[in-house]
């Protein structure tokens, strides 16, 4: 009892003493090597990172972390001495960027504007592997697609491990005019054994909705400066491709050497310029494998190229009104972006050789391509009036002869107290579509396109109240017939869906389970007419555990549209009949040792075969391994099954293999082997309205060399083949491949 008493004592004076803390600063050198030898860091402010809040809450931390900050003139110095009663069993691995999570970590979140709204984090593993990302606490969203070029260093250590950071202020927008900086700070160990510990220097208060908002202070900084800092990166692309329509073909080649660049340059303390040309990604970053079969709306994909990462956050909203993977072929592009205390603004120009965008409907959504250069616009602004109201306005233009459609909107977020608070977004849209591109669609997308001028609005509202144990929610989300937002990702138009729901936490102490969480949620969605097109019940029983684990059941209970029988009648009442589902699954996921990692998603029950519009019953298993060997190597595995059945037999049996193994040489290079597997075996005599293909299969593969002395300064090399059926036997023609080269260096002057 006394030992609890001492250790809460301890508690409550290091969190007093945590939420200040002042930064000196220093006119020594201070080397990256994780030896935390030089001079200066004797002067540094030290921390404890004291308090366990999560999987305990506020309690007593299990393992001892002390950090060190000290700033020069132009950059910020951050040292964490990581101890561990049992080094041996600190987790380590080699591997890219980004890639470190489930690892130990340490590290630093700051929120420059000292707002509670936006932060940057950065987290190292033992060994220097870098994290970065930005976390929004209006979205509730991170993206760890930023990267950020600052320096780290990691070594074990006989008690633990050090790591020593460098983050020049150049990354950070902030308030230059203050004789000094107060900012937000948290400095965060995440410690994963048989659960993952998160430490902190910061109490994190479970009845208030807001995370940023608790973070301390942090003070010093006197009279910095932001970087006027220009970056150049020029980059030179290589490819060899070459082409057959079958192996009785002769090879068609093409050689193709791109020329492209990225300029970043901060006009003004904070105000940011990125100029773009000629951007490329497509030959070094495969995406994850997706299965395209019995879906009715287009697939999803992420952004990755660093000109249009840098600084995205400015230009989120509610809905996806800003989508830049849309630019599928830019030919150059400029972007300014820029916060000033409580306003933040953004800018992003582009010209787009090929004009992708996406044709909404209610049933199914398609991708449109005009063949044609666009010139595309966003613009965002938002004021922070306080912490408890953020005013934002949105718009956005894509323009290519015939063809325009523009957005524009308002947005905000009223926080009535610590738990509550309500979230809006009004978009209206004026759209000319060209008159031939009815003619290249069909079904729900050519019906709503027949009509040349279209201008409708899109509305977003939510109200939710969380507090540490419960929380509710409603949502109404209205989007009209003639609603397009053509540089965003909004698939849903002529619907309006209305959500309730909420849940229940609890939190067990000395137990298996730290954390177990019931809620659901009911909803219905309508047309613009009034016509059903969904009523959905779920619920999900989650529970968070030893070995890193997640387990959860769910179920749902709806009636939703097949497609039309008509397919260019909008009508949906007797025309798009409506199917009663009922279906469940579970979710699994653990580590039973610390470098396998496992997880596990069957689910069953009633689906819809939309290639005959009649019910059917889906079974699939959707499961992912991670397996490091050695510290160096991982391999990463993830498998979709899924098996259609009708009356009649299968309708089909669908396979999808993704494969990662990567070889990670230091921090800077590795050698990647990708692999994307897709097998689709149909029963044609099960289909009525038209024929199919017996078989579906494709083989991609890709051997990936990259060395990175930062995330713009890269050398890619590479091998890559596509492997195609004909659709009748098991076999596999290599109709597809090309060898690659990348080069490119970011200057700093």
């Amino acid at each position: 009892m006394l030992k609890r008493l001492a250790a809460l004592t301890t508690l409550i004076s290091c969190t007093q003493f945590a939420h200040a803390i002042t930064l000196p600063t220093t006119s020594g050198s201070i080397t990256i090597d994780a030896n935390l030898d030089d001079a200066p860091w004797k002067q540094a402010t030290q921390v404890e990172l004291t308090i366990e809040t999560r999987p305990g809450e506020n309690t007593p931390a299990p393992v001892a972390t002390t950090a060190w900050l000290i700033a020069d003139d132009d950059t910020l110095y951050v040292a964490f001495h990581a101890k561990d009663p049992n080094p041996e069993q600190i987790r380590a691995n080699l591997s890219d960027r980004d890639r470190a999570w489930g690892d130990d970590l340490v590290g630093i979140k700051l929120d420059t504007w000292h707002q509670g709204r936006l932060a940057y984090q950065f987290f190292i593993n033992p060994l220097g592997v870098q994290e970065d990302s930005i976390e929004n606490e209006l979205t509730g969203q991170e993206s760890d697609a930023w990267d950020g070029i600052w320096h780290s260093a990691g070594r074990l250590t006989d008690d633990g491990y050090i790591v020593e950071i460098a983050l020049p202020l150049r990354l950070f927008n902030f308030d230059d005019s203050l004789d000094m900086q107060t900012w937000g700070v948290e400095l965060v160990r995440f410690w994963p054994r048989d659960k993952t510990y998160r430490l902190s220097n910061t109490p994190l208060d479970r009845n208030v909705a807001c995370t940023l908002c608790q973070m301390s202070e942090l003070t010093g900084l006197n009279n910095a400066k932001t970087s006027r800092q220009l970056q150049i990166t020029p980059s030179l692309t290589l490819r060899q491709s070459e082409e057959r329509s079958s192996e009785s073909s002769p090879w068609e080649s093409s050689d193709n050497m791109d020329f492209g660049g990225d300029l970043r340059w901060n006009l003004t303390p904070d105000t940011l310029l990125n100029l773009t040309v000629n951007p490329d990604f497509s030959q070094v970053e495969a995406d994850a494998g997706q299965l395209d079969v019995n879906t009715t709306f287009a697939l999803f994909f992420p952004e990755k190229r660093p000109f249009y990462l840098d600084n995205a956050d400015q230009f989120e909203t509610y809905s996806n009104l800003v989508h830049t993977r849309n630019l599928a072929e830019p030919e150059y592009g400029a972007k300014l972006t820029g916060a000033r205390g409580d306003h933040s603004f953004g800018l992003l120009q582009t010209r787009d050789e090929k004009t992708n965008f996406l044709l909404p409907g209610n049933l199914s959504s398609d991708i449109a391509s005009l063949g044609r250069a666009s010139d595309n616009v966003a613009l965002r602004y938002r004021y922070n009036h306080s912490d408890r109201l953020s005013l934002g306005a949105i718009a956005t233009g894509r323009e290519a002869d015939e063809y325009h459609n523009y957005t524009y909107g308002l947005d905000g977020r009223f926080d009535f107290s610590s738990q509550t608070y309500v979230e809006w977004l009004v978009v209206g849209s004026d759209t000319q579509y060209p008159e031939d591109l009815a003619d290249q669609t069909d079904g729900e997308q050519a019906a709503r396109t027949r009509q040349l001028e279209q201008s409708g609005t899109h509305f977003l509202g939510e109200l939710k109240h969380e507090t540490r144990n419960w929380d509710a929610y409603a949502i109404y989300r209205y989007t009209d017939e003639e609603f397009r937002a053509d540089l965003g990702f909004i698939e849903s138009v002529d619907s309006a869906k209305a959500i309730l729901g909420g849940g229940y936490n609890w939190y067990p102490t000395d137990s298996f389970f730290t954390k177990v969480r019931l809620n659901g949620d009911v909803d219905e969605t309508k047309n613009n007419d009034g016509e059903r097109l969904e009523r959905e019940a779920e619920f999900r029983f989650g529970a968070e555990g030893g070995y890193q684990s997640y387990l959860a059941l769910w179920g749902v209970t709806r009636e939703r549209r097949g497609r039309r029988e008509r397919p260019e009648d909008l009508v949906l009442d007797g025309n798009a009949p409506m199917f009663d589902e009922t279906f469940g699954g579970l979710n699994i996921e653990f580590k039973p040792l610390s470098n396998l990692e496992l997880e596990f998603h069957p689910l069953y029950g009633d689906d819809i075969d939309f290639a005959n519009n009649q019910p059917a019953t889906r079974k699939q298993l959707s499961s992912y391994l991670k397996w490091q060997p050695l510290s160096h190597i991982v391999l990463e595995v993830d498998h979709l099954w899924r098996e259609l059945k009708v009356d009649g037999g299968t309708l089909f049996t669908a396979n999808l293999t993704d494969l990662r193994l990567n070889w990670q040489f230091s921090v800077r290079s590795f050698l990647r082997l990708s692999a994307i597997f897709r097998d689709i075996d149909r029963d044609p005599s099960l289909y009525e309205s038209h024929e199919v293909d017996p078989t579906t299969r494709a083989l991609s593969t890709e051997l990936l060399y990259a060395y990175k002395v930062n995330p713009q300064t890269v050398f890619y090399a590479g091998y890559a083949d596509g492997r195609f059926n004909d659709g009748f036997d098991n076999g596999l023609e290599q109709l597809e491949r090309s060898v690659f080269a990348k080069f490119s260096y970011a200057w700093l002057l």
